[in-house]
């Protein structure tokens, strides 16, 4: 019989961070967060040209589904890659796009 080294658990949350990549909003704020290493809920508003409430609510996701952390830095919340290993899941489905 054929066994996966994968527990159903890290399946299970693998999956759950692929859900909360899959909106565009999400991937876009991902995206750039990878390619700075961390950004504020400003600078990625800036950057995207989004609302900022549109982009708590993201994060929040972002957040909640293990993507992102976040770090308070005075009165600013600086948002990071939790596993920077998920921009190479970026970089292929940019590849796919190509």
């Amino acid at each position: 019989m054929l066994r996966s080294p994968v527990t159903a658990l890290r399946i299970e949350h693998a999956a759950e961070m692929l859900k909360a990549l899959a909106h565009p909003v999400r991937l876009s704020i991902v995206d750039l967060i990878a390619h700075n290493q961390a950004c504020t809920v400003s600078q990625i508003q800036q950057a995207l040209g989004l609302e900022q409430a549109v982009v708590s609510q993201q994060l929040s996701i972002l957040r909640g589904k293990d993507v992102l952390i976040c770090l308070r830095a005075g009165k600013n919340s600086v948002y990071s890659m939790k596993y920077p290993c998920l921009s190479e899941i970026l970089e292929t489905l940019k590849a796919c796009n190509s």
